[in-house]
């Protein structure tokens, strides 16, 4: 991606997945939101959908606190993402 470029809705998607990913597969709210490099708004209104479609979950932990992490579903849509890309940069597209 080039400096300054605006991330699609997928790349999004994927950076937060990723995220997650790369973190042991959990993470707090507040370092994903700082990683995911999203407003508070846009960071609520993706984890609303991300949860939705099964691709994360929040849980407990420790008490009051919650964690964000990756279920199966959501390994597999990364694993099917990057094939793609993958993919098309082999075509040159």
């Amino acid at each position: 991606m080039k400096p300054f470029q605006k991330r699609s809705r997928l790349e999004i998607i994927r950076d937060i997945l990723t995220v997650i990913r790369d973190s042991d597969s959990t993470i707090s709210p507040t370092k994903l939101l700082r990683l995911s490099n999203l407003s508070y708004q846009m960071f609520e209104e993706y984890l609303g959908e991300l949860e939705a479609k099964e691709l994360v979950e929040l849980k407990p932990y420790k008490g009051k606190r919650k964690i964000y992490s990756l279920t199966e579903k959501g390994r597999m849509f990364l694993e099917k993402y990057e094939d793609f890309v993958s993919f098309l940069r082999d075509f040159g597209l």
